[in-house]
């Protein structure tokens, strides 16, 4: 077997597709699967099993899958900190997080990085939930993930960079924009804009309402924090959100971020494989943003915490 034969299967049950691994690396799909029937044939049993909407891995596909991600994505990475070492302060940071991550938390950061690392790139890999960005780091695709901490993901390092206070966003002109805060028995039966069910900051909030006997109902779903802010700022709806620091402010008259201290707050950082395997542009890149984090203004959203 090759290397090759082995990033290609790892790339089919990722994507549970060989026709679209084929699209990707411009190939027949017969040339796809060729790579996973060498490997078949080798092993002596069957990796995938063929659906009508793709395929599965089987049993052994499985446990083969889990060994050559964790395999490959150390391979890669020592690869690159071996060109990295050949550049100089001339190589790249691979960066996955959702949408709106970079415009909240590393705007200003960027900035600084490439005033201080000129000749660096970096590279952005929008992801829609935490579990495509481990997915991205144990495949060796990217360098740093910056998540929402949840609980422990087995062969990841994390590192906790902010806090976020829960808010109620609502329109200026509601009755409840005036409270100097929000109780959670205020939630009840509120028909909220829901959070991405398969996001972490909503499991929480759901696990949160839950203890505290707390139904609201959900009503409207949207992809990302900002959008159910602009739809509450619109009067369309109230959302339970983090308090983001970018909808403060004169720039947003029509808004208001209520606090709800009594939920815990959330955290997000960065993930990573290993920070002692970390390429020094990654983990300069990794504590630009943990810096200009630390420096938001008293009261403007996310609290610095030390790694």
């Amino acid at each position: 077997m090759t290397l090759d034969d082995l990033r290609i299967f790892a790339a089919v049950c990722h994507a549970g597709s060989l026709s679209a691994v084929a699209r990707d690396l411009s190939c027949t799909q017969s040339a796809v699967s060729q790579h996973v029937k060498r490997l078949e044939r080798e092993l002596g049993i069957s990796l995938i099993e063929r659906h009508s909407r793709g395929v599965v891995p089987t049993q052994a596909g499985h446990l083969l899958h889990a060994a050559v991600a964790d395999g490959l994505g150390g391979i890669d990475h020592a690869l690159r900190r071996i060109e990295e070492l050949a550049r100089g302060e001339g190589g790249s940071v691979r960066i996955t997080t959702g949408a709106t991550s970079v415009r909240h938390f590393m705007s200003a950061a960027v900035v600084d990085f490439h005033r201080r690392f000129p000749q660096a790139s970096l590279e952005f890999q929008t992801e829609t939930s935490s579990r495509s960005c481990y997915d991205a780091l144990a495949a060796g695709r990217v360098d740093l993930a910056w998540i929402t901490l949840g609980p422990p993901v087995h062969g990841i390092e994390r590192r906790m960079v902010v806090e976020l206070p829960w808010a109620l966003a609502v329109a200026a002109g509601d009755p409840l924009a005036a409270r100097p805060f929000i109780a959670p028995a205020d939630l009840q039966d509120t028909r909220l804009i829901g959070l991405p069910e398969n996001s972490i900051s909503r499991s929480q909030l759901d696990s949160w309402l839950a203890e505290s006997g707390i139904r609201p109902v959900f009503d409207t779903s949207v992809a990302d924090w900002d959008t159910a802010i602009l739809l509450a700022e619109l009067g369309l709806g109230h959302a339970v959100v983090p308090a983001l620091p970018d909808w403060r402010g004169p720039g947003h008259p029509h808004l208001r971020l209520v606090p709800i201290p009594a939920l815990p707050v959330l955290t997000a950082g960065w993930a990573v494989r290993r920070w002692d395997t970390l390429s020094p542009l990654a983990r300069a890149f990794a504590d630009t943003v943990a810096e200009h984090c630390g420096q938001q203004p008293a009261g403007s959203g996310p609290t610095p915490c030390v790694p």
